[in-house]
């Protein structure tokens, strides 16, 4: 790996105390100049709620220096890069002028001392900025959806391959006990054989229809629309200033996929671990039998049968001939032979348990002797930042949420145009119906993918 951080003396450089105070390097940070050196150096794009949250964490581990943040609201980067400053002034005691902020991402990606970046714009940037940073030599942690759509989830993941970087993205439920052991109980047989999937979210995304309104000051709104068209500005796609909520852009079908991108590709990817298709994806994609303008009802067919089918229920559903496992966030439940096993599904009416426990005699009981284990982690952003070390493949690799992603986008495709389709997998086209058009979109200016 090329040389990382603010070594030590770059550090003091830019820790130079404004007052008589002398400055003071804390032993557990830089008690060797190793422990210095090997620290991963970061950058930010798109300083939002969801890095908002990113950042906090990362500054608050020691084998990792944040040294740029970027958005292309004023207020935003800025209030990113005093927290960050902030932050190591407190933890040095002087004045730390060590992050820059910036309005355009391939000024961050140009400097050759940041080791990754940490993706969190709107999904119709996730692509165009990703693989502009793996060609750039940055290691990814992309947010998901890891693209806006198929064509580009195809390009990323040969582009991260053919760069030899480590792109993680950001579905975090596999680094959770509980979607783990869930999935691990559907592929060693607990429920029998997989009959069929039901998978809980909202909505899928209208086309682009609100009111313009008077451009926020400090917003690049034309860098905002990028690759996408250049809409009227309204703040419920960019909220004025620094907010503390997700902004509404994703159900816009020009920036978004909606509900079926944001949990469904959660679910979709729990879904697709628990069924061992990691590697593939459906292989025939059915409407919604509601008919034009459907919510639900869109299905997923995969090649041993099962369908996989977008309705309401509790987050993710295995049904087997055995038995059933439904699982979501802080929420489990085991079923066989018509009777539940093993549940915490509501705080309220499973008083007499918790969520670690019944998932762990549920480990203990069913999966004591399985013959399929899967990745273990115990926190995505260190799982990435062990890959980052390691150079091996996260947890969820770019293959991995390319495959979840591109099955969201075929479900999108079977709502916003009433349509059944087949699926090939593993050519990433149309078996049979489905129109090529719909597996990438018109770019607009430079931003080409």
């Amino acid at each position: 790996m090329k040389s990382r951080v603010l070594n030590r003396r770059r550090f003091v450089q830019l820790a130079g105390t404004a007052s008589a105070a002398p400055l003071v390097l804390p032993s557990r940070l830089w008690a060797a100049e190793t422990a210095a050196n090997s620290r991963i150096n970061l950058g930010f794009i798109g300083m939002g709620k969801m890095n908002q949250g990113h950042l906090g964490n990362f500054l608050g581990r020691e084998q990792t220096q944040v040294v740029a943040v970027c958005d292309v609201d004023t207020n935003r980067r800025e209030h990113a890069q005093q927290r960050v400053e902030q932050h190591y002034s407190k933890q040095t005691g002087a004045s730390y002028k060590g992050c820059e902020a910036y309005n355009d991402f391939r000024e961050l990606l140009a400097r050759e001392d940041i080791d990754a970046v940490v993706i969190a714009t709107p999904d119709h940037w996730h692509a165009v900025i990703a693989i502009a940073a793996v060609k750039a030599g940055k290691d990814v942690y992309c947010e998901k959806p890891l693209t806006h759509n198929v064509h580009e989830a195809v390009t990323l993941t040969k582009a991260v391959r053919d760069s030899g970087r480590i792109l993680q993205t950001g579905s975090q439920q596999r680094s959770d006990r509980e979607f783990r052991v869930a999935c691990e109980l559907v592929r060693n047989g607990v429920i029998g054989q997989v009959q069929s999937i039901t998978t809980a979210f909202g909505d899928p995304a209208p086309v682009y229809s609100l009111g313009e309104e008077p451009l926020e000051p400090g917003l690049d709104w034309d860098l905002w629309c990028g690759p996408g068209p250049l809409k009227p500005y309204n703040s419920v796609l960019s909220p004025r200033g620094v907010h503390d909520h997700f902004p509404n852009w994703r159900m816009t079908r020009e920036f978004g996929g909606g509900m079926i991108t944001d949990w469904g590709a959660h679910h979709i990817d729990i879904a697709q671990w628990g069924l061992g298709v990691d590697d593939s994806g459906p292989i025939e994609v059915r409407a919604s039998e509601q008919g034009a303008g459907a919510k639900r009802g869109a299905q997923l067919v995969y090649a041993d049968g099962v369908v996989l089918t977008h309705g309401n229920g509790k987050g993710v559903s295995f049904y087997g001939t055995e038995g059933e496992v439904h699982v979501n966030r802080g929420k489990f439940e085991l079923s066989l032979g018509g009777k539940v096993v093993q549940r915490y599904f509501d705080r309220d009416e499973d008083k007499d348990t918790t969520l670690a426990k019944a998932v762990e005699q549920a480990e203990q009981e069913f999966l004591k002797d399985a013959k399929v284990r899967l990745y273990q982690s115990q926190n995505h952003r260190s799982d990435w930042l062990s890959a980052i070390e390691s150079r091996k493949p996260p947890i969820c690799d770019v293959a991995i949420g390319a495959a979840s992603v591109i099955s969201c986008h075929l479900m999108n495709m079977a709502y916003w145009h009433n349509a059944s389709f087949g699926w090939d997998p593993k050519q990433h086209r149309f078996a049979s119906g489905g129109d090529p058009a719909w597996l990438t979109r018109d770019y607009r200016g430079p931003w080409q993918v």
